[in-house]
């Protein structure tokens, strides 16, 4: 089974604070430290593990600059077979419509069976997935966390509902899925398998080599803008909980009972 996994380096939560800039038109990006989407990790997890029970190879792919390739890199030592990093100033700017088209260039130029993101990114959109699919009009389940091969042709996934319920449906390949956190647990990548892929020559595709032109992506194509960034005001009766993580946590129980959340 050809697999493809769509990635995206974005900041590490867990490695920086984050804040907005002094004219609110984006985060502080200087001194952070990047790192693959989480969302996207477990996707290449799961396009490993599925490799290895049927065969085939796994490709990752991410659109950026020329610092993308530091997270193809890693999910290349995770396991993954292929790499590719799409750049170009062209795309600067392109919104969620826009990427979805890069990507569906991208696609048409191999012979993939399935193709899987992540849940979502640092944006929260969760867009990419659904238009992808819709552009390649192929079969799409969102927020997987479970899948099972039947044969070269079939799928069958699972997604968690309303009441801690699994819906489970059947699909036909080739097909697009979106994973959620939680559907296998991500190996750790070790400083042997960095190695191993550091010399390895990593193919970048260019808005020519793909057909991209300004009305599919970029600026110009952009459908909807990002006007603003802002720290929400607490609200009325807002308490911020401060001390050690230990003393947040018993003050948060103290209150959910005061306040009749929990017994």
């Amino acid at each position: 089974m050809e697999i493809l996994v769509c990635i995206k380096r974005v900041p590490d939560t867990s490695e920086n604070e984050i804040e907005v800039n002094r004219d609110g038109t984006d985060i502080e990006r200087d001194d952070l430290v990047y790192s693959v989407n989480e969302w996207d990790n477990y996707a290449v997890e799961e396009a490993i593990q599925i490799r290895d029970k049927v065969g085939g190879s796994v490709t990752v792919v991410t659109v950026g600059d020329e610092e993308g390739e530091e997270v193809v890199r890693r999910e290349m030592a995770m396991g993954a077979d292929h790499g590719i990093l799409i750049s170009d100033e062209a795309f600067t700017g392109s919104d969620g419509k826009g990427i979805s088209a890069v990507l569906k260039a991208e696609v048409e130029k191999g012979n993939y069976d399935l193709i899987l993101t992540g849940a979502q990114a640092d944006d929260g959109a969760g867009q990419v997935g659904g238009m992808l699919a819709a552009m390649l009009d192929r079969p799409y389940a969102s927020l997987v966390n479970l899948i099972e091969v039947v044969d070269e042709k079939t799928i069958k996934v699972g997604r968690e509902i309303a009441g801690g319920n699994q819906e489970m449906n059947e699909i036909d390949l080739p097909c697009v899925l979106s994973i959620q956190t939680g559907i296998n647990e991500p190996r750790y990548v070790g400083i042997r398998g960095i190695r191993k892929v550091a010399s390895l020559e990593i193919p970048v595709h260019t808005a020519t080599e793909l057909g991209i032109g300004a009305d599919a992506a970029g600026t110009s194509a952009a459908r909807s803008k990002r006007l603003d960034y802002f720290v929400p005001e607490p609200g009325e009766g807002a308490e911020i909980l401060e001390g050690s993580t230990d003393e947040i946590i018993d003050k948060l129980i103290e209150l959910l009972k005061a306040k009749g959340g929990i017994k």
